[in-house]
């Protein structure tokens, strides 16, 4: 099948400047705007979008702000959080869809903390799509991870932000922790983790009650191995919306040919595709 390759500059409204990235099959059937996990350039999710493209998917991956094509990066005078994300650069990817794709706008989805920002974006922008695609993610909220695991977390969750204020920032890749993340960010990000509930510094809308009227098909996909994102991880963010019918499936390394965990999968993104795009193959959990 004949993909057309694009990186198309996008400028956000505050003069953020990044890359779109985009692989166009030319009889494309629908669309999905494509979030990355955190830290994660997008053209490292490239296996997967061209995975997709030769299922006839045109696929848009959105660069997260302070990494890649991104104009600015994280110090102690550039600072961002959720809302500069949700309100600034998601909407300029999303207007771009349809300037270079006929295909309809199928689907928002994401790879960890991307897929808990599609779902919030989904919120902010109900009707905006058709489904959403949720792989390896979850809430972070710490009382959804297995013990003993799960009782480090509150520390970790009020002594990163903490770190991040007196650094100006996270130099989170010193830590093994996604990359140089923004300070404001990882505050959202904790108080998440801390009291499960999706907030952002700034944002009047309140997000909860905005996810609680999600009404969209829901299809997630779980790695046997990551606990990163245990299933109780993704069902808590499920359950925010309550009118969604979901369906989740659970991959092995088997199904995978290549380590359940977090990321491994990137590489190898078949199975993740399949999982996604063949119905049949997925369990039914609401």
């Amino acid at each position: 099948m004949s993909v057309q390759e694009l990186e198309i500059p996008l400028v956000a409204d505050d003069g953020h400047r990044f890359n779109l990235i985009a692989r166009l099959p030319a009889q494309a059937h629908s669309s999905v705007l494509w979030l990355p996990a955190l830290g994660v350039a997008a053209k490292h999710y490239l296996p997967l979008a061209e995975a997709l493209a030769e299922r006839g998917v045109a696929v848009f991956l959105h660069e997260w702000r302070g990494n890649g094509s991104s104009s600015v990066r994280a110090s102690r005078e550039v600072d961002w959080g959720y809302r500069e994300i949700l309100t600034l650069d998601l909407p300029c990817s999303h207007a771009a869809i349809a300037r270079h794709c006929d295909a309809p706008v199928g689907a928002i989805g994401g790879h960890s903390i991307g897929g808990q920002f599609a779902a919030c974006y989904l919120a902010l922008h109900p009707g905006a799509f058709q489904e959403l695609w949720l792989v390896a993610t979850g809430s972070p909220y710490w009382r959804t991870f297995p013990a003993p695991k799960r009782y480090f977390f509150p520390l970790a969750f009020q002594f990163v932000p903490w770190l991040a204020d007196r650094r100006g920032l996270l130099h989170g890749r010193r830590y093994g922790f996604a990359g140089d993340e923004a300070r404001t960010l990882i505050r959202d990000w904790a108080k998440v983790g801390l009291s499960n509930r999706y907030a952002a510094a700034g944002l009047d809308t309140d997000l909860e009650a905005a996810l609680s009227r999600v009404e969209v098909e829901t299809h997630g996909v779980l790695l046997a191995r990551d606990w990163f994102a245990p299933r109780r991880s993704m069902q808590a963010l499920l359950d925010k919306m309550p009118r969604s019918r979901s369906t989740v499936t659970t991959l092995d390394s088997a199904a995978l040919g290549a380590r359940a965990d977090h990321f491994a999968w990137m590489k190898q993104p078949q199975a993740v595709v399949d999982a996604l795009l063949d119905r049949k193959a997925r369990e039914r959990t609401g």
